[in-house]
């Protein structure tokens, strides 16, 4: 049963915008409301009524600026933003009202699609809210609190938590809420914080996001008191995270099915995990130990929302080098690296070799192929050329999609329903979901399918370790990643990137770079570039991009470069990779003088770190 406790009414401190405005008693007299919505104008300079022009009803101005800074929030699928001060050259904009107007817009959205599905209204709608260990956690929740409490949604707080399991408290028995809200940035710095949302049919899709924020825009901008001093009904606190352990656990358990010791068949392994004082410890103690893991030696378990230590995150240097040296220094049979809020994770095999990117998706692959003979593997389109011919030796097929872990989870749920079996999606940033877990980008989940992978190995006999799996994987000779810089006022900046990725596209097409051809897969309905869906039901575009292979008369095909435009950045990423050496520079050559330049690109987009390593083959100390 789930354990819960009502709290305290929460007070909210500073709820009112800076701004002086008049007390509740002069509030009334139409000269002061006329004087504030004069003030307001003159302030942010445009104003559009939302009845006539020739009516002013001051109680329905929409405000642009003040709708942009909502808009601005919108990461994708998530709603990211600066919580604190503290980052040179970014002001905070992911404030209490902020967060406020967004959370009563998703949970209003929450009970509308209820109502739809149900046709009729629906009363208590229970939504959860979880938080990762960011010093802006507790201010923030208050705020998410106080929207959900004013759409009409009954509010658990599950505390601290993990992004998987704020999915998992939509369904578990004993909680199956019907939406949850996870408060996290990810790895990002300690300033930022976030929104990530969920239903019981799994996380919002950008255009979803979209539509609340758009509604959380119009909310936030009417607003002169932005958000409640008061939370009238309280949330209420639950035991969450201890459920979500013990199913982990089962989950161990039956699959290992261990002939000595149920209960504990991790007996005799050491384990070391890395939180990077992110919300991965729990693993530690609530799983491994209660497996009958060792688990000494392991690191930063203790949440702490400044990340004194490193990033939380599986890509960073310094988090696998401290891994693998805990691991070779204890003998440890697996390492486990967690970011954050354990979305994502890595992991280092027995012999301290790190085991992330195209070799996580590597050793994912050969564990579900092994399980699901011939399935379907989505990843985005940055992954290697070694990493297909990977998949398909081993009897896989492997479709390059979108960058984007919604982008790939979706494609991956797309392709099941249109009857290709999928049971693998991964994005090389760490994102991985699997088809048996519910479509979800589940760091944890992915770490206990290669734990029971491991003991399973060991007791038919086998003392090779986890990396034996991945033995054979081809590394690219060469790779690297660039940014160009769009050149334009920030309101434009994503209209120019696309039409740069978009000429780049046509260049490919009309034969200007010989050698040069977008990437196809064929078999699994994308077309163009890896990245266009070709079926009947085509997914929306929430960032243009393009793959393209390349090849020559005297090494075929050796490589691929892909360009995308950032979702929230005002910037072009180019990645590419080479089989050749000196391949990426070559490509980066081609790319500057036959298209960037000779199509005139390079006078919206700052090319200088194209340019430097076209000359020297280095990016430069600013990268």
């Amino acid at each position: 049963m789930a354990s819960s406790t009502s709290t305290l009414p929460i007070h909210l401190q500073g709820n009112v915008r800076k701004t002086s405005f008049p007390s509740s008693s002069s509030a009334a007299r139409p000269s002061h409301a006329t004087h504030l919505n004069f003030s307001l104008s003159l302030r942010l300079a445009k104003v559009i009524c939302a009845n006539s022009p020739s009516t002013a009803n001051y109680n329905e101005v929409v405000v642009d600026e003040e709708m942009d800074k909502i808009r601005r929030l919108q990461n994708g699928s998530d709603v990211r933003g600066v919580a604190l001060e503290g980052e040179k050259g970014r002001t905070v904009n992911l404030t209490p009202p902020a967060v406020e107007a967004i959370a009563e817009s998703f949970g209003e959205w929450v009970i509308n699609g209820l109502e739809k599905e149900r046709g009729v209204a629906v009363e208590d709608v229970k939504v959860s809210l979880g938080r990762d260990p960011r010093i802006s956690g507790a201010s923030l929740s208050v705020a998410v609190f106080a929207g959900l409490s004013r759409a009409g949604c009954l509010v658990f707080d599950i505390g601290p938590a993990t992004t998987p399991a704020c999915f998992m408290s939509t369904l578990l028995p004993a909680f199956a809420y019907d939406a949850s809200i996870m408060m996290t940035a990810s790895h990002l710095p300690y300033t930022r914080n976030g929104l990530k949302f969920f239903t019981k049919k799994g996380g919002l899709t950008s255009p979803e996001v979209e539509e609340i924020c758009d509604k959380a825009a119009r909310k936030y901008a009417n607003r002169v008191t932005k958000v409640s001093t008061m939370l009238k009904s309280p949330p209420t606190r639950v035991d969450f995270m201890s459920s979500y352990a013990e199913h982990l656990r089962d989950i161990i358990k039956e699959r290992v099915n261990h002939p000595l010791h149920y209960d504990t068949p991790l007996q005799g392994f050491r384990i070391i995990v890395n939180a990077g004082n992110g919300s991965g410890g729990f693993f530690t103690w609530d799983v491994l130990d209660k497996l009958g893991a060792d688990t000494f030696g392991s690191l930063h378990l203790n949440p702490d929302g400044m990340f004194p230590n490193h990033i939380p995150n599986p890509e960073d240097k310094t988090a696998m080098s401290l891994t693998r040296a805990a691991v070779l220094e204890n003998s440890a049979d697996l390492g486990i690296v967690f970011d954050t809020d354990v979305d994502r994770s890595g992991v280092v095999d027995n012999k301290g070799n790190p085991i992330n990117g195209d070799k996580l998706i590597a050793l994912m692959s050969a564990i579900v192929l092994r399980e699901h003979p011939g399935t379907n593997i989505v990843t985005d389109a940055r992954t290697s050329m070694a990493l297909s011919k990977f998949v398909i030796e081993r009897g896989g097929h492997h479709c390059l999609y979108r960058v984007g872990y919604r982008n790939v989870i979706d494609k991956g749920v797309q392709l099941n329903n249109d009857g290709v079996e999928t049971h693998l999606m991964m994005e090389t940033s760490g994102h991985g979901a699997l088809k048996e877990n519910h479509f979800l980008d589940d760091g944890a989940y992915m770490v206990v399918k290669i734990i029971i992978e491991m003991v399973r190995m060991k007791l038919a006999g086998s003392d090779e370790g986890i990396g034996s799996l991945i033995k054979d994987l081809e590394e690219p000779l060469e790779s690297i990643d660039l940014r160009m810089n769009v050149i334009s006022e920030p309101r434009h900046a994503k209209a120019k990137a696309v039409e740069a990725i978009e000429t780049f596209r046509t260049y490919i097409e009309d034969g200007w770079l010989k050698g040069w051809e977008l990437d196809s897969c064929g078999d699994c309905w994308v077309s163009e570039g890896c990245l266009v869906d070709s079926n009947d039901t085509p997914a929306s575009i929430d960032a243009h991009m393009y793959r393209v292979k390349v090849s020559d008369e005297q090494h075929g095909e050796h490589g691929w470069i892909h360009l995308r435009q950032s979702i929230h950045n005002p910037n072009i990423a180019v990645n590419m990779q080479s089989i050749v050496p000196g391949g990426c520079q070559s490509m980066t050559r081609v790319l500057r003088d036959k298209f960037l330049v000779a199509s005139g690109m390079d006078r919206i987009l700052d090319i200088s770190q194209i340019h430097k390593f076209a000359e020297n083959g280095r990016i430069g100390s600013k990268h």
